[in-house]
Formats: structure tokens, C-alpha cells, sequence
């Protein structure tokens, strides 16, 4: 049976920088317009953890199953260390999914009920990243639909929900790309230090597409990304949004590891730091325009 510890593991709190950010930038970006409504803001924060860690659960499970886990570089998974039950562990995602589901409800109902679909839909795009017959992550579009959810959808809803009007959308977009890019960099680098065990199960992720050092290449590209989507977030706001240039100390840390030609378990520093650069670059955002 696993422990407390393991199971809290399982809902690898390492990623929820991913969640938080977007967040914490579309927040920004309401108040910067004077329209922030913080309670509305803690259930968007809600929405986003739960299903980060229900992707999380989900992922645990779904490559469980699969055999994916069977033999891993980084931490060790829950099925696949046979620590915990595989249906366990679905009810878990599905747990967490449902948390998301009950605040993402709050927030459509006192706004706009058509984003009940648009919660649907980040549920179903969070399950078939390796769930189902034909998960996409094995077909190397995980990176993209990180782009897009743990991006431009949260950022540009988080915002939504708070001004109930397309102000500041053009904003949130931009800021959606800048978080967007250095989440997409964290599944980059996860990918890059998994290359050989997902090619010889056969998950086809963009790194075991493109190969090490294209991927290398594109983890640069995604963090230099970010720097160029701030400079355009403060061009349309206030030069205090710069502050999330912090980003690029940890930042600089992880790609030079990257480029220096590190592999397997010296990549784990790298998704830590990239993680800290995501968050940093949302809390330098969102400090930036509610302070100014």
C-alpha cells in the first residue's frame, strides 16, 4: 500500500507551477484593468490545480497500465512501482477532476454558462493525453495542447471570469503565449530525458520525433519565447509587467544544462529550474500590474 508521502508524490506538486502561473498572470491582467474579483480568481486557482493534479493522477494510471512506467528514469510512479492500485489511482484523477468540475461550475454560473463546455473539454484534453486508445501524448501533440490549455485557454479564462467581457483578451493572449512556451519547455525537457525509454515502448513524443538535439534546440527556442511574449505583454500594459523577467535566472541555469549535453537523471534539475521560471514569470507579471 503506499504511504501519505507516496501518494502526495504521485500528485507531483513539482508541475503546479504550471497551474498557478496562468493564473496568477490573467489575474494580473484584470487588475491591471481594475476589474480583478479575487474570489473569482482562488476558484480559477482551483480549476487549475485540480486538473494539473489530476493530469497527473491520470498520467500515473494511464502509463501504469500501459507498461510505460515499467522501467523509468526519473521518480517512480505509483502502478507502474506497483505501490498503489491502478483503479486507485484513476479514482484519484477523477477525484481531482471533479474538484476542478465543482469550481469551474461556480465560476460559469456566475458568468457565462458556456464555459461549462469549455471545462468539459479541458477535462477530456487532460484524460486523453495518455488515456483511451490513442492518447495524444503518444503521438507527440502533448506539447501543443499544454500550449493551448496551460496557456492561452487559462490565462485568457482567468481573465474572462474576472471582467466578463473581451477587455484585455489581446493581453491575456500574449501572456497566454509567454507561460504557455515555458510550460510547453517543461514537457520538452521531461521528453528529452525519457527519449530512449518512450521510444523503446513506443510513445512517439515530439523529442523521440525530432530527436535530441532538435529538442535541445526547441527547449531554448520555447524559453526565448517567453522573454519575447513579455516584452509584448508590458508594450500593451505597463513596463512593470517586466518584473517577471526574474524568469531568466533559473531560466539561463536550465538552459545551459540543456545545452551542455546533459541526459537522464541530470535533467531533473532542469524541469525543477524551468518550473521556477514559469512561476517566476507569473508572479513577476501579476506583481507588476496589481502593484504598479
Amino acid at each position: 500500500m503506499a504511504t501519505a508521502s507516496e501518494w502526495l508524490d504521485g500528485a507531483r506538486l513539482r508541475t503546479l507551477p504550471a497551474a498557478v502561473a496562468p493564473v496568477l498572470v490573467g489575474t494580473g491582467i484584470a487588475a491591471h484593468l481594475d476589474a480583478a474579483v479575487w474570489w473569482k480568481a482562488a476558484l480559477a486557482l482551483i480549476v487549475a490545480v485540480g486538473l494539473q493534479i489530476g493530469v497527473n493522477y491520470a498520467n500515473d494510471y494511464s502509463d501504469g497500465i500501459r507498461g510505460t512506467d515499467d522501467d523509468r528514469v526519473g521518480p517512480q510512479r505509483l502502478v507502474g512501482s506497483g505501490r498503489a492500485r491502478p483503479d486507485a489511482v484513476k479514482a484519484a484523477a477523477f477525484g481531482s477532476f471533479a474538484a476542478a468540475a465543482c469550481a469551474g461550475l461556480l465560476l460559469a454560473a456566475t458568468t457565462a454558462w458556456w464555459l461549462v463546455a469549455v471545462g468539459v473539454v479541458c477535462i477530456a484534453a487532460a484524460w486523453y493525453y495518455t488515456g483511451g486508445k490513442k492518447p495524444y501524448g503518444y503521438a507527440g501533440l502533448g506539447e501543443l495542447m499544454v500550449f493551448v490549455f496551460f496557456g492561452l485557454v487559462a490565462v485568457a479564462g482567468t481573465t474572462f471570469v474576472q471582467t466578463g467581457t473581451a477587455a484585455g483578451l489581446g493581453a491575456a493572449l500574449v501572456g497566454g503565449v509567454g507561460v504557455g512556451a515555458l510550460a510547453c519547455a517543461i514537457l520538452v525537457a521531461n521528453n528529452l530525458r525519457d527519449i530512449a525509454g518512450d521510444t523503446a515502448v513506443g510513445k512517439r513524443t515530439l523529442a523521440v520525433r525530432i530527436g535530441d538535439e532538435r529538442t535541445r534546440v526547441l527547449f531554448l527556442s520555447l524559453v526565448l519565447a517567453a522573454g519575447m511574449a513579455l516584452v509584448a505583454l508590458a508594450a500593451q500594459t505597463s513596463p512593470w509587467a517586466l518584473l517577471g523577467g526574474l524568469y531568466i535566472v533559473p531560466a539561463t541555469m536550465a538552459v545551459a544544462k540543456v545545452g551542455r549535453g546533459a541526459t537522464g537523471p541530470a535533467l531533473i534539475g532542469v524541469l525543477q529550474r524551468t518550473g521556477i521560471s514559469e512561476l517566476l514569470w507569473g508572479l513577476g507579471v501579476f506583481v507588476g500590474l496589481t502593484l504598479r
